[in-house]
C-alpha cells in the first residue's frame, strides 16, 4: 500500500476516480461472490484500484475474519490507501459474522423514552464498539448513523434502523453514537439527507417523494443533521429523494439545490458529502451510470458511492469537465476533503481478539433486556403438552436469512421440548394445522430490496387460522414493532405474546428463556 502522495501528482482521471467507491464482496474467491451484477470478480476490482486508482470499497458478506484478510489484500493491490466502508449501522456483526451485533437503533429510543441517560451511554457504547471492531478487520469508514426520523410506520426501509421517532430522541443518540465512534480513527456518515423517515416507498426500488414544507423539513428531518454535524460526523449520506418544496427536478442525490445550498451553505457542513449507492432503483432506473455521476457532482457530492458501472463513471466526469460542464476547481475540492479524512484514519489493523469482547455483548444483552416485551401467560405451562406442539417460524426470505440456522435458540430450544419446527416464507404454501398448539415466531421489519407488506398479511392469516382455531400458544415477534399493532387488539390478554427488537441469536435465546422459564 503506497502513502498518500501529492494530489499535484495525480492525473484528472486519477483525481475523479478518488471520487469513486465500489461495491466488493467480502469473501476472498471469486466463486464466493453473491451479487456479480454489483461485486465484480478478483481481476477486475484488481484492476480498478491498481490501475485505475479507485478510492474506496464497500464491503459485504464474508466473517469478520475474512474481511481481515480481504481489507489487507484490498489495501496491497491499491495505487492510493483505500477508504474501506461498511453499512454496518447494528455493529460489526451486523454484516460480519463473530464480530458483535447490536439490536437495531429504534431499541435505543425505546430506552429513551424512558431513561436519555442509560439510552444515551448505550448508544455512545455501540459507537465505539463498531469503531473498535471496524478497525481491528481493516474497515475505516462506518456508514452510520442512521438519522432519520423514523415518523412513518409503514416505511418500508428506514423502520428500526432508526434511533427513534421524534428528532430530540434522534439528535441526541446520533450525537452519543458519534461521539463514541470518534474516540477511534475511523469515519462515520450520517445518513441519509435531508431525511428517510416519512417515506412509504423503497428508494432501493423507485423513487419516494417527500411532500413536506421547508418549515417541517426544519422542525422534524433536519434537527439529527445539525447534531450530527455539531458532533464532528465526518460524511453526510444523500438520500434518493424527490422533495419538490426544495427542487422539483431532481432527487436530493442529485440536487444542487439540496446538496450545495442546504446541507453546504445553510448547515455549513464542510465534511463528504457521498451519494446513496448509485445502483439503487431511484437513480439508475432513472439516469443511468453516467448522467447520474455527472449530476451528482454538479450538486455537490464528493463520493459516488457504488456507480453501476465504475470506469464509465470516471470517464463521464473527466469528459463533463473536458467540456467546461464541470470546473477542474469543482473536483480538486472534493479530492481535497478525501485526502484529508483518509489523513484522518488508520489503515494498520489491530487484532481480531478485540472482536466479541464480553464488555460489548454485556451492552447487548443490557438493551435486549430492556426493550424486551412480555404479557400474557408467561411462562408457558405444561398443560399443552397433551397434543401435538408445533413452532411455526416465519420471515422474509428463507434464501437469504443469516440469523436463523438448525442452533439458533428460536429452532433449537423448542425442538429441545418437543416441537416439531416449520419455517416459510411468502413463497411457502402452509400444511394444515389440525390440533397442534403453535408457537407462532415472525421475524419482520423493514428490509431493503424486499419490503415486507407481503409478510405481514401473510403473518396476519396465519394469526388468525391460529388464534380461531384455538391453537395459538403463544406469539412471539422479533423486529418491528408496527407490525405487533395489527395484533394486539384481537390477542386475548392472557394469551402469552413477547417481543423483541433483535432478530440475532443473543435476542432468541432471551425471549426462548422467558417463554419457556429456562
Amino acid at each position: 500500500m503506497q502513502s498518500l502522495p501529492d494530489i499535484n501528482s495525480l492525473s484528472l482521471a486519477e483525481q475523479v476516480a478518488q471520487m469513486i467507491v465500489v461495491r466488493a464482496s467480502g469473501y476472498l474467491f471469486d466463486h464466493q461472490i453473491q451479487y456479480p451484477q454489483w461485486e465484480p470478480p478478483a481481476a477486475k476490482l484488481q484492476y480498478w484500484l491498481e490501475k485505475l486508482g479507485v478510492g474506496g470499497v464497500i464491503l459485504l458478506g464474508g466473517s469478520a475474519g475474512e474481511i481481515a484478510l480481504r481489507s489487507q489484500q484490498l489495501q496491497n493491490w491499491a495505487k492510493f490507501p483505500l477508504l474501506i466502508a461498511a453499512d454496518i449501522e447494528e455493529g460489526v456483526g451486523q454484516r460480519f459474522a463473530g464480530a458483535t451485533e447490536f439490536p437495531p437503533p429504534m431499541a435505543l429510543g425505546a430506552i429513551a423514552q424512558r431513561d436519555l441517560d442509560t439510552a444515551i451511554q448505550y448508544a455512545s457504547q455501540m459507537g465505539a464498539v463498531t469503531a473498535q471492531e471496524a478497525l481491528a478487520i481493516g474497515i475505516n469508514w462506518v456508514l452510520a448513523p442512521v438519522v432519520d426520523v423514523n415518523n412513518n410506520p409503514a416505511n418500508p426501509v428506514i423502520n428500526v434502523r432508526a434511533f427513534g421517532e421524534t428528532p430530540e430522541i434522534v439528535s441526541q443518540l446520533t450525537t452519543a453514537f458519534i461521539q463514541g465512534a470518534k474516540k477511534y480513527p475511523v469515519l462515520t456518515a450520517a445518513k441519509h439527507f435531508p431525511g428517510h423517515g416519512d417515506t412509504a416507498t423503497d428508494s432501493h426500488l423507485e423513487l419516494p417523494v417527500v411532500p413536506h414544507a421547508p418549515e417541517r423539513l426544519a422542525e422534524i428531518e433536519l434537527p439529527p443533521f445539525r447534531a450530527a454535524i455539531a458532533a464532528g460526523v465526518d460524511a453526510v449520506m444523500s438520500a434518493h429523494l424527490l422533495i419538490p418544496a426544495w427542487d422539483s427536478e431532481y432527487p436530493a442525490t442529485l440536487s444542487q439545490k439540496i446538496l450545495t445550498q442546504q446541507l453546504r451553505n445553510n448547515l455549513s457542513f464542510d465534511g463528504l458529502i457521498v451519494t446513496d449507492a448509485l445502483v439503487m432503483g431511484a437513480i439508475a432506473n432513472r439516469y443511468g451510470t453516467e448522467e447520474a455521476a455527472v449530476l451528482a457532482v454538479e450538486a455537490g457530492v464528493d463520493i459516488l458511492l457504488m456507480p453501476l458501472d465504475p470506469e464509465a463513471a470516471i470517464q463521464a466526469v473527466c469528459t463533463a469537465i473536458e467540456s467546461d460542464r464541470i470546473s477542474l476547481d469543482r473536483i480538486r475540492t472534493s479530492v481535497e476533503r478525501i485526502w484529508q479524512a483518509k489523513q484522518q484514519v488508520e489503515y494498520a489493523m489491530s487484532t481480531l481478539q478485540e472482536l466479541a469482547q464480553p464488555a460489548a455483548w454485556g451492552t447487548v444483552n443490557n438493551i435486549l433486556q430492556e426493550t424486551q416485551i412480555i404479557s400474557g401467560s408467561v411462562p408457558i405451562s405444561g398443560d399443552a403438552t397433551s397434543r401435538a406442539l408445533r413452532n411455526l417460524v416465519v420471515v422474509d426470505n428463507l434464501l437469504n436469512c443469516d440469523f436463523l440456522s438448525e442452533i439458533s435458540p428460536a429452532i433449537a430450544v423448542p425442538k429441545q421440548l418437543g416441537y416439531t419446527t416449520e419455517l416459510i416464507d411468502c413463497h411457502t404454501s402452509v400444511t394444515a394445522f389440525e390440533s397442534q398448539a403453535t408457537l407462532l415466531q415472525l421475524f419482520i421489519r423493514g428490509t431493503p430490496f424486499r419490503g415486507s407488506a407481503g409478510l405481514t398479511q401473510l403473518a396476519q392469516d396465519l394469526f388468525k387460522r391460529l388464534f380461531q382455531s384455538g391453537n395459538l400458544q403463544a406469539l412471539i415477534v422479533y423486529g418491528s414493532p408496527y407490525v405487533v399493532q395489527e395484533f394486539l387488539p384481537t390477542l386475548p390478554t392472557t394469551t402469552p405474546y413477547l417481543f423483541s427488537y433483535g432478530q440475532m441469536a443473543a435476542a432468541q435465546l432471551k425471549i426462548m428463556n422467558s417463554l419457556f422459564d429456562l
